[in-house]
């Protein structure tokens, strides 16, 4: 079932320890077919060089196991409200890097200082409120889902434009169009955070690059008039 989405997940979990993303096992993607409401998702606490493709498991948007012999991500509730509340996503990954687990630890946005963030995320990455004691112990992965869709929808961020969480006092989630896209987001998210980071403590300014900035760098990357790359009609003469 779902052979070549197992390996694009297969795939997309491999390269998280590639780019530094993650240490032991301290991450997982999973990645959609929308068109039969399942996706698949890491195995729970497998080590990633004893990892396979057969090893991933497919899950249905209830989070309940439709195919695979070993136990999902302890995440995948997590997954499966994202999936069902971000309609347009086709993966998703959560990571627990340095950088970015840092602001979550501080309860911090990734604020938006450089064209590096801008081309990637517009506006600052938003980090939630922590969960509560009961919202810990009655459902602690959905209800983490449960806060980031809160958050987008209470601060009005469109989560196709700003794919990218930062779960307070856990870690960051990001998604993408598959589960590549979602990975890539989140290596972003690390280098963003690693920046701001050194940036804020060189100055007590407000940093934030300028509004008209931040439109130039993302939505020469996003959109119908993007002009970044081959695959534009528009990147021949920049217009």
């Amino acid at each position: 079932m779902l052979e070549e989405l197992k390996n694009e997940v297969y795939q997309a979990n491999m390269s998280l320890p590639k780019l530094g993303l993650v240490t032991f096992t301290w991450g997982n993607v999973s990645g959609i077919d929308r068109e039969k409401g399942l996706f698949v998702i890491k195995p729970s606490g497998v080590a990633y060089e004893d990892l396979k493709p057969d090893d991933m498991v497919v899950v249905n948007l209830d989070g309940n196991v439709v195919e695979g012999d070993l136990n999902p991500s302890s995440d995948t509730p997590t997954h499966a409200y994202l999936y069902r509340h971000f309609k347009n996503i086709g993966g998703i990954t959560h990571t627990h890097s340095p950088w970015g687990v840092s602001f979550a630890a501080a309860q911090m946005d990734i604020p938006a200082v450089s064209t590096t963030h801008a081309d990637t995320f517009y506006g600052d990455i938003p980090c939630t409120p922590a969960l509560s004691q009961e919202e810990i112990q009655s459902a602690y992965e959905l209800n983490t889902g449960k806060v980031i869709v809160s958050e987008f929808e209470q601060r009005q961020i469109d989560p196709d434009a700003t794919p990218a969480v930062l779960v307070s006092q856990h870690g960051p989630f990001t998604w993408g169009v598959n589960a590549s896209k979602s990975v890539y987001n989140a290596k972003v998210l690390e280098v963003s955070a690693e920046i701001s980071y050194h940036a804020l403590q060189s100055t007590r300014s407000d940093i934030h690059v300028p509004q008209y900035l931040l439109d130039k760098h993302y939505y020469r990357k996003h959109g119908v008039n993007a002009y970044y790359g081959q695959k534009k009609a528009v990147s021949v003469n920049h217009s």
